[in-house]
């Protein structure tokens, strides 16, 4: 078994979504100091940075929270949306995932490759122009009966997303998780779909989302 890694490394001040903290990682004990031969970080960050999963609760009032969905659900069949070279501030829209994907897509979970996750950097490209996901393309997801839904970029919705969060509102609100923050390596594109996917999220209680550490198990 072979894994391969879609996760975005976390780091003190590193890229993120400009409406959450900075990164924050500070050392509070390090081997050589005295009787303290251990090393401990503490770090300080939104709960929906780095690779990350959104639960219902993220945009729907009294929907499920993270850890009251089943572990069963991050793991399963995806498709790759091959969208490599699609332009800056570009719409994902219901014809543009119909020409990248399968037909056939009930209960799968299809991930949004735009290039954006090789992009990964605090420049005004990454944080402000961004690909986005359109509530109709969303819409048609929904009525493809998609179990979920990934990108590699800090929102699914773009980094211009209207204020109303419609994209968010569409996906969350019918039951889907979402995965943001992918990054795709090139060999990824050369496995044949479905793939299998595991993305299983830390067990934070009561939260609307939490880091995770997607990967691709290749048997």
């Amino acid at each position: 078994m072979r894994l391969i890694d879609l996760s975005q490394p976390l780091f003190h001040e590193c890229p993120n979504c400009p409406a959450h903290p900075l990164v924050s990682v500070e050392m509070a004990l390090q081997h050589g100091r005295g009787e303290d031969e251990w090393q401990l970080e503490i770090v300080s960050m939104a709960s929906h940075t780095g690779s990350h999963l959104d639960a219902p609760l993220h945009k729907i009032p009294g929907a499920l929270s993270i850890d009251q969905m089943p572990l069963e659900t991050f793991v399963g069949a995806a498709y790759i949306a091959d969208l490599r070279g699609i332009a800056p501030d570009a719409e994902i829209d219901a014809e543009v995932l119909c020409a990248a994907l399968p037909e056939e897509l009930n209960d799968a979970i299809v991930l949004l490759a735009t290039g954006w996750g090789n992009r990964r950097a605090r420049s005004d490209e990454w944080l402000h122009h961004s690909p986005r996901l359109t509530s109709e393309g969303a819409q048609w997801l929904v009525e493809k009966r998609v179990r979920a839904i990934g990108i590699d970029h800090y929102s699914v919705g773009g980094s211009r997303e209207p204020a109303n969060a419609q994209t968010h509102t569409v996906l969350l609100g019918a039951g889907m998780w979402i995965v943001e923050e992918l990054r795709f390596p090139d060999d990824v594109f050369e496995l044949p779909q479905p793939l299998q996917l595991w993305s299983l999220p830390i067990n934070l209680q009561g939260q609307s989302g939490a880091w995770c550490r997607p990967v691709v198990v290749v048997e």
